[in-house]
């Protein structure tokens, strides 16, 4: 080979380990990192994914809320307007995650111990009362069909003597409301309890849970005495029967009046409210006449109808 060739080979050579050497770099630096990131390593792909997602789900879930609630409120206006209410009824709040202990409203109580509390207003500090509806004498399918619109939670204390006749009446109340409408005991034929003995107390109010949980399902864990009118073996009784809490009431409600019990004539939180079934033939309106006024009178007070056994 002349001295030429020698060199244009040498040249060649260099030149080709110097491009091999070029690519190994290259290459090494690709698989160590990604590129532009000053060989600092890549993030995991949809790495911050999840966060995202959960704020755009609260997101979500938050504006559904408020559609449904703007939904509700909007139908309960109309429902209103439909019954001839003058004000729309207030949403109550939700309902407490502890119930709050009840105890023996003072100047009720027996010489008994552990014995169902006997109340008339639960403790709560939430703008809430409660509506309840005695004995079952008049069934009037205008009430379900108002209260189901109204979206207003109610509590049914039932008297076999008067529901007898119409079973089915009470069921279909029973199931009227996406949460249902409770029925508890009111004694089997409204007797003045404290003028009976145990036995026959027992028979009373024993019979009543009996009838209920054949016909609805349930054993009622509330009971009402007729006339509000007790005595310890009233309770000792009830307390046998399977009852946890005895509810009298604070206010009673009428198609044309309210009466209250206490001194400034004016509802309180966890006020109870009671009423009748009861219509034309007895009092003066129908069960929606009652509806109107009683509830007029508790929104315009700035309350809200709540469940009652949410809070007992």
């Amino acid at each position: 080979m002349t001295k030429g060739g020698s060199r244009r080979a040498l040249g060649a050579a260099l030149l080709v380990a110097a491009l091999t050497s070029t690519a190994a770099c290259s290459g090494g630096s690709d698989t160590a990192s990604g590129p532009g990131t000053g060989g600092a390593p890549a993030p995991a792909a949809g790495q911050q994914a999840p966060a995202k997602t959960a704020a755009r789900l609260a997101a979500e879930k938050a504006a559904a809320e408020k559609a449904a609630l703007a939904k509700r409120r909007a139908a309960r206006a109309a429902a209103a307007k439909k019954w001839g209410l003058k004000l729309t009824p207030l949403e109550a709040p939700a309902p407490p995650k502890t119930k709050p202990r009840i105890t023996t409203r003072k100047g009720f109580e027996t010489d008994g111990e552990g014995l169902p509390p006997v109340f008339t207003t639960v403790p709560t500090k939430e703008k809430v009362v409660f509506l309840t509806i005695d004995d079952g004498a008049e069934k009037d399918p205008a009430l379900i069909r108002m209260m189901a619109d109204l979206d207003i939670p109610y509590s049914a204390f039932l008297s076999d003597y008067v529901v007898s006749d119409d079973y089915g009446y009470f069921g279909k109340m029973q199931k009227s409301q996406p949460r249902g409408v409770a029925l508890h005991n009111h004694t089997l034929n409204h007797k003045y309890l404290p003028g009976l003995s145990y036995a026959r107390q027992k028979r009373e109010i024993c019979g009543m849970q009996d009838v209920i949980e054949k016909k609805y399902g349930k054993r009622p864990e509330l009971f009402r005495p007729p006339y509000g009118n007790y005595n310890e073996d009233t309770l000792r009784a009830a307390k046998s029967c399977g009852v946890e809490a005895v509810p009298l009431w604070a206010s009673e409600a009428f198609p044309d009046h309210m009466e209250w019990r206490e001194w400034d004539r004016d509802l309180h939180p966890g006020d109870i409210v009671l009423t009748h079934f009861r219509g034309e033939e007895d009092w003066k309106g129908s069960m929606p006449d009652m509806i109107r006024r009683v509830m007029n009178v508790i929104t315009s007070k700035g309350y809200a109808v709540a469940k009652l056994e949410d809070y007992v």
